[in-house]
């Protein structure tokens, strides 16, 4: 149309160019003449040309028209392709998107026939009670009245309800174009989701299969309760435990706290702590918390950490854990102030453990589940020998053994790696092993494998050594006590605690006439006692003896009673209580005894006897015969002083003879005596401080006379710094006197004689040597005795009491008396007294006796008479 208006109106243009020329023709020519003729053919060629003119202008026109249209033309195509390009692709998009669920979709455009598009398998399902599957194609349902009309049959596929409301909703949404959305249910139980709306003035129904979304649902409906029901359990059981437990969002709030929490900071509840956002932590625990790694960040899982905070109103020490979760971060504190204190305590004790452990001498080694030594006492150490840094780097159990096995401390074993790996199997174990080892050095360890409840081991070794020797000992000792019962020739029994006999030796049932196996069937005491019964005459002694055997007094005591047998035997019985209530019933006869002890006792009445009469001879001796004496040496002396008259040269010898004679008894009757006061101790020693050279000097003095007649030399021996003692002077004199007059006696002439003094210690040892013929061995243990005489073929006499007086006076002062001598090497006497005198305050004890008082020479050394001493009695 556009084209036949632009073609009329070139038409109208070449009109127009062509009759404007025509006009102004016919206006210009002239009206007669030549100009008459001339005029037509003038108009002609106008005319024509005008008509060129106009169709050239027409055609000019017309190709300009021609291709402002085409362009024209040419953009519309173009936008329509483009349009048409963006249908088809929306319509593809459409497709696609109808098709990408099983879903529906009727149209209704006015009163026409309804449009059903989408996917044909689907509405071959939802008729899937009406029809056999593959009678209903997608022709049926886009181009078929019939496949349509039985679409919307729902009555036909749905549930006779869900097909009245949705033919309510189809019919409202036609008339009034009022939506719904519902969800229906087919005959074949599917879901099905009816949506209607008007759309471009068009009804629109989609029906789209919800049966996967609504088993979804279902599915996370029922999972959301049961995370809800869960989620509740979950709070009630984070309210039921007592430890503080919090949760904080991304941005550290609190957003979540249990009862616990609510009481440790004195909160009414959950409510009031999230409001208030009430902390248990200071700001200063939490930027801790806060710069500790956590989740990914971290290598290892957090360890809690030991913080302080007042917890109720009260400062508690709590571990606090905090982690990131994907919401924020969960913590959870722990009160461990009790903890604290109990493993304080407990480290107290493991100390004191430890500190008893290394005291015992039982070697203890504990090792953990990885067999490495966790713990070792000092006896452990010492046991084995190592080194100490080698057990404080925490080796293997194995390398202990490999290490003890190179220095041949073990067992020696043939098959080692085998002896180890059962050894080793000990961790393995349910009860402790106790094995013996018998270590190549003689030991014996007795070693005990426990196992550990946490995995581990620990070994006790116990060196058995002694006990086993001592087991050993015992076994003999008790098969030796055993055979030394059976070998005894007195009755022997032992009854037990209960009274029955436990051992009795064949004595026992040969004396009481008591058959073996009768005392093997171990019998009570009534029994032994009413068969043992028979023999005695007299029954008394034996309630005693049953009453220590089957007593119950709280303190036993041994029982002796003396039977008399009906043969005239005599039994000494003995009961003596033994460990454990036992009593050792034994009975000795003593028949020959009792007829010695008669025997005895008047043996023992004359003896009494004697003693009476030495006590009234020593009396007799002392003022009896001593008075004479002194008489006799009186009157000599004066006879030998001329005072009453001049002596010829004999009557002068027989004076000297009498006077050396008196003064020998006289030194024998003052022996007797002093003998007798120190067995009666009655002889004190008065102690005072004397010069030991003085004393010795003195002692020789008073044997120089019988030095010059034997032709003896005497030497004093004595240093200058020998210095004093505190003893009786007069005493020492007397022991140096008797030593050097024995001395004298058995030496040769031209011999020598030496007196030693020397200190020791403090102590003074007084020493006389001759090189006299010496003591034969058998003669030198009775040297001390009383009256022990022996001339050992020499000219020297003496009645034996020298040596015995020189031992008892040095014994009163607290020393001793050693002799050394052989034949022919002459003999050494020491007299040792001590540096401090004896407790005993100077006297010997013995039996009391009648005898005076010490009398003879004043400085106790004997006159020029001929010496008596002991030591004769030896040499």
């Amino acid at each position: 149309m556009g084209l036949e208006r632009a073609a009329r109106a070139l038409a109208r243009v070449g009109v127009l160019v062509i009759a404007a020329p025509l006009a102004a023709a016919a206006e210009g020519a002239p009206s007669g003449g030549a100009g008459s003729m001339l005029g037509p053919m003038h108009t002609h060629n106008v005319a024509g040309l005008a008509v060129l003119i106009g169709l050239t202008v027409f055609a000019t026109i017309l190709s300009l028209l021609h291709m402002r249209e085409r362009a024209r033309w040419m953009r519309r195509e173009r936008a329509l392709q483009d349009a048409l390009a963006g249908l088809s692709g929306a319509h593809d998009r459409a497709e696609m998107l109808l098709h990408s669920e099983r879903q529906v979709l009727v149209t209704w455009t006015g009163r026409g026939e309804p449009a059903v598009e989408g996917d044909a398998g689907f509405a071959q399902d939802l008729r899937a009670a009406e029809l056999r599957a593959g009678d209903l194609r997608a022709a049926d349902l886009r181009g078929t009245q019939n496949g349509t009309r039985r679409l919307l049959a729902f009555g036909t596929w749905l549930a006779a309800q869900d097909a009245h409301l949705l033919d309510g909703a189809v019919a409202a949404l036609r008339e009034r174009g009022t939506g719904f959305r519902m969800n229906l249910r087919s005959l074949a139980g599917r879901y099905i989701e009816a949506q209607g709306g008007a759309v471009g003035g068009r009804a629109l129904l989609r029906l789209r299969e919800t049966t996967e979304e609504r088993r979804e649902l279902i599915e996370l409906r029922g999972t959301l309760d049961e995370t809800k029901s869960g989620l509740a359990a979950l709070a009630g059981l984070l309210d039921a435990i007592p430890q503080p437990i919090w949760h904080r969002a991304p941005d550290g709030r609190l957003d979540f706290a249990n009862a616990a929490y609510a009481a440790a900071v004195e909160a009414p509840g959950r409510e009031a702590v999230l409001e208030g956002g009430l902390e248990l932590l200071d700001r200063a625990a939490r930027e801790q918390i806060a710069r500790r790694p956590v989740g990914a960040a971290a290598r290892a899982p957090a360890q809690p950490l030991r913080l302080s905070a007042v917890v109720a109103g009260a400062r508690r020490i709590l571990d606090v854990c905090e982690t990131a979760t994907e919401t924020g971060r969960v913590g959870i504190a722990v009160d461990v102030s009790e903890l604290e204190s109990v493993r304080a305590d407990l480290q107290r004790q493991m100390d004191a453990n430890v500190r008893t452990l290394d005291q015992l001498p039982t070697a203890v080694a504990m090792f953990d589940a990885r067999q490495r030594l966790i713990f070792h006492n000092a006896a452990y150490q010492r046991l084995w020998g190592l080194d100490p840094a080698f057990l404080d780097a925490k080796p293997l159990d194995g390398e202990i053994l490999d290490r003890l096995r190179a220095a041949r401390k073990l067992p020696e074993q043939a098959d080692f790696r085998s002896w180890k790996t059962e050894v080793l199997a000990a961790y393995r174990a349910v009860e402790a092993t106790d094995t013996p080892w018998y270590l190549p050095d003689g030991r014996t360890l007795r070693v005990l494998a426990d196992p550990n409840p946490q995995g581990g081991l620990t070994y006790l070794y116990q060196d058995v050594s002694e006990s086993m020797k001592l087991a050993s000992r015992y076994d003999a000792l008790m098969k030796e006590q055993a055979e030394t019962l059976e070998a005894l020739k007195e009755p022997v029994a032992v009854f037990a605690a209960d009274g029955r006999l436990t051992v009795a030796n064949r004595a026992f049932s040969v004396t009481w006439r008591v058959d073996p196996a009768t005392l093997a069937g171990k019998p009570h005491v009534d029994a032994v006692i009413a068969a043992c019964r028979a023999l005695t005459p007299d029954q008394g002694p034996w309630a005693g003896i049953r009453q220590a055997i089957t007593g119950l007094s709280e303190t036993r005591s041994g029982h002796s009673c003396r039977l008399d047998m009906s043969d005239g035997t005599v039994l000494d019985c003995s009961a003596q209580p033994l460990p454990l209530g036992a009593t050792l019933l034994t009975f000795i006869d003593v028949t020959a005894s009792a007829n010695v002890e008669r025997a005895l006792t008047e043996k023992n009445d004359a003896l009494e006897r004697a003693s009476q009469l030495r006590d009234t001879f020593v009396h007799h001796v002392s003022y009896e015969l001593r008075s004479p004496l002194t008489n006799i040496i009186g009157f000599t002396q004066l006879l030998g002083d001329e005072t009453v008259g001049a002596l010829n040269e004999r009557q002068r010898e027989y004076s000297e003879h009498i006077m050396r004679s008196s003064a020998a008894l006289l030194v024998i009757i003052n022996d007797i005596l002093d003998l007798a006061s120190i067995d009666a101790g009655s002889l004190e020693l008065q102690r005072e401080t004397i010069d030991v050279r003085a004393t010795v000097e003195a002692a020789a003095r008073g044997i120089e006379d019988r030095l010059a007649e034997s032709h003896i030399t005497l030497d004093l021996d004595v240093p200058e710094g020998v210095g004093s003692v505190f003893a009786d002077g007069k005493r020492v004199r007397q022991i140096l006197f008797n030593l050097l007059s024995n001395a004298v006696g058995f030496s040769e002439p031209g011999q020598h004689v030496r007196v030693e003094a020397r200190r020791q210690g403090g102590a003074l040892t007084l020493a006389v040597i001759d090189q006299g013929r010496g003591i034969p061995t058998e003669v030198i243990d009775r040297v001390f005795d009383r009256f022990e005489s022996n001339t050992l073929g020499t000219k020297h006499r003496g009645v034996g009491l020298g040596l015995s007086i020189v031992r008892s006076f040095v014994e009163l002062h607290g020393g001793r008396v050693e002799i050394s001598s052989a034949p022919g090497r002459g003999t050494r006497v020491s007299c040792l007294f001590p540096a401090e005198p004896s407790p005993g305050g100077g006297r010997l004890p013995g039996p009391p006796t009648e005898a005076g008082t010490t009398r003879g020479h004043p400085d106790g050394a004997k006159p020029n008479g001929r010496a008596d001493s002991g030591l004769e009695a030896a040499e």
